[in-house]
């Protein structure tokens, strides 16, 4: 399904820097997800610059595992799909629409992934941004990941849609919704509909500005066009902003979110933020 004939597991592994088992394990679930979170970038530049998003598997692996850049859910799922399918996991794909404090319903053009182990169901959601740094089981009620609070709300998340909703600390000291989602089984020509619209479509976030996060054990940093937000871990933590000019896009990248640009892609950079 996700293509795992034609993945580079060693490859991918290695730029996890994971060394742990190479078996369908809750215990493997959880250190794969934390290494995948912390390790690869959450960016939009692709479709920022070119408006084109290639989720074929030897794209996403070449740019992703090989050229040390990062991207957004539906490359990151493409990826850990064909990971997870390689050690034998049982998988469902699965679309979220982001809310966020929306006030209407939104496109399901959020790509995650629901891992069954020993009749356990786990919400694997690596490709969010700030991700949970661990699979949240598919039940009720609050968890936390290394000091980040989430709950899972589980009834009626659109008119007439049965599902599940993630929420988040909220500015006001309450839950604020995530994203929901049903348990309807995606395919990867589900995810090629949503990837063009993301891609391509005047009312697509991703496309208008840079965005990129990445998130540490202890905090978050993410860039949002020309605005850089270091979050600590924690409910209630506050936020530092700061201001980024132009000229210093490639260099906060490559620093602080470990994205290396090629010479090419900085100069294109600079041209459509100028």
């Amino acid at each position: 399904m996700w293509s795992s004939e034609a993945f580079d597991l060693d490859g991918y592994l290695a730029r996890l820097g994971y060394e742990g088992e190479r078996a369908p394990t809750a215990e493997a679930l959880h250190a794969l997800h934390r290494a995948h979170v912390l390790s690869l970038r959450w960016d939009n530049l692709d479709s920022f610059l070119y408006r084109s998003v290639p989720l074929d598997l030897e794209s996403v692996q070449s740019k992703m595992v090989r050229r040390n850049r990062g991207g957004y859910c539906y490359e990151h799922v493409t990826l850990y799909a064909a990971a997870l399918e390689s050690l034998g996991f049982r998988l469902t794909a699965l679309s979220g629409r982001v809310q966020l404090g929306a006030p209407k319903i939104l496109p399901a053009t959020h790509a995650m992934l629901l891992v069954e182990i020993d009749g356990r169901r786990w919400l694997s959601d690596v490709g969010f941004g700030p991700s949970p740094l661990a699979p949240l089981e598919l039940v009720e009620g609050e968890t936390h990941t290394e000091g980040w609070p989430f709950r899972l709300w589980h009834g009626e998340v659109t008119p007439g849609a049965d599902g599940w909703a993630l929420l988040q600390p909220g500015p006001d000291g309450g839950w604020l919704q995530r994203h929901t989602f049903t348990l309807v089984p995606q395919y990867p020509v589900d995810y090629a509909v949503g990837n063009h619209f993301i891609a391509t479509s005047e009312h697509s976030p991703f496309n208008r500005r840079p965005f990129v996060q990445r998130i540490r054990p202890d905090r978050t940093d993410q860039l949002d066009g020309f605005t850089w937000t270091t979050t600590p871990a924690g409910a209630g933590a506050p936020a530092e902003k700061r201001s980024v000019r132009p000229e210093e896009l490639p260099g906060v990248l490559a620093e602080t979110f470990g994205v290396e640009l090629t010479s090419e892609e900085r100069a294109e950079l600079l041209r459509a933020v100028g």
